[in-house]
């Protein structure tokens, strides 16, 4: 009968012990510090579940367990884990690794695409970002990709950004088509990016988009060439543009350019749309052409600061463009 109860009160002694170690043990895993001793990036990708990651952390060696990482996002509430890039400090604890994923903290790798830049342009940022892979042979045709901010992952495929890319020009136009204003003189989506690429173009004042495009709508109508100079641009570089901080063609547009450019890009020969978008609007500017300001007005001229004047008739405009002449004369331009 001694035995029994001695056996009895051993017993509950080591179970007690192995469950104070095992206790003592997550304990130290979850706020002592982490294996690392130097910093590195993680990238956990989408659709991994808590388990995913917990196996992923301790495969690479961020962590001491899977098993108690697990647990622990299940009891916290933080089991909605996001995907992403994480760099994690040397000897970072559990808990902070579990805090960092839960929030979303992820690297900040991004592209900027500014509006009214060319696919091509847009090709050479994407194949300069560092730390991806893949380089961008084709370039996707103008006005299908779509200018915004992309973040990206280390290692992340350069064709992935570029879809992205295409895949939001597309939801923007699908969105935006159906509630367009009646009675524009276009029929179909391209032609409103195409209209759109023009407007961008012509101005980087965003309060200025919907009445450029009215008077491009105003000229449309009565089949008045559009004049746009950023159309003879595109003919004679096909997007190609040069960055030198002289304009994309590195020097001034000329008159004989107008006269001499032979293309249907040039509408100042061709009225009407030409034939496709010469460059990436934004979605300001494609809901400018699909909801117009309303007036008559029918040329518009730069008046030295970033923004024009417009006219309704030409006795008018021809004013408005020599006192731009004498601007630009003052300016040494």
């Amino acid at each position: 009968m001694k035995f029994i109860i001695w056996f009895v009160v051993l017993f509950n002694l080591a179970l007690a012990a192995t469950a104070g170690g095992a206790f003592f043990f997550a304990y130290n895993a979850w706020t002592g510090p982490g294996p690392y001793t130097e910093t590195k990036d993680i990238v956990i990708t989408k659709g991994s579940g808590v388990s995913g990651i917990a196996a992923q952390l301790s495969a690479e060696g961020a962590i001491r367990s899977a098993l108690i990482f697990k647990i622990a996002a299940r009891l916290s509430g933080d089991s909605s884990l996001k995907a992403g890039e994480y760099e994690l400090a040397p000897e970072m604890k559990m808990k902070d690794i579990l805090a960092k994923i839960a929030k979303g903290d992820v690297v900040d790798r991004k592209v900027t695409v500014p509006e009214g830049r060319t696919s091509w342009q847009i090709v050479q940022m994407v194949n300069k970002a560092d730390e991806m892979k893949g380089t961008i042979t084709d370039t996707p045709k103008d006005g299908t990709l779509l200018p915004q901010t992309y973040s990206y992952t280390r290692d992340q495929d350069r064709a992935v950004m570029i879809k992205d890319m295409q895949d939001a020009m597309d939801k923007t136009i699908k969105d935006l088509w159906p509630g367009r204003e009646e009675g524009l003189p276009f029929q179909t989506p391209e032609q409103a990016l195409t209209l759109a690429s023009i407007v961008e173009k012509e101005t980087g004042i965003a309060s200025e988009r919907a009445r450029i495009a009215g008077v491009f709508m105003n000229r449309l109508k009565i089949n008045m060439p559009l004049q746009s100079d950023p159309t003879v641009i595109y003919a004679m570089t096909r997007g190609e543009v040069k960055d030198e901080g002289q304009g994309p063609l590195g020097r001034r547009l000329l008159r004989g350019d107008l006269e001499k450019t032979d293309s249907p890009y040039n509408t100042y020969k061709y009225p009407g749309l030409p034939p496709g978008p010469i460059a990436n609007p934004g979605r300001a500017a494609i809901e400018a052409v699909l909801h117009p300001e309303h007036h008559d007005f029918l040329y518009f001229v730069a008046k030295g600061d970033g923004g024009h004047t417009f006219a309704s008739t030409l006795s008018e405009h021809e004013k408005n463009a020599a006192e731009w002449r004498q601007i630009r004369k003052e300016q040494g331009n």
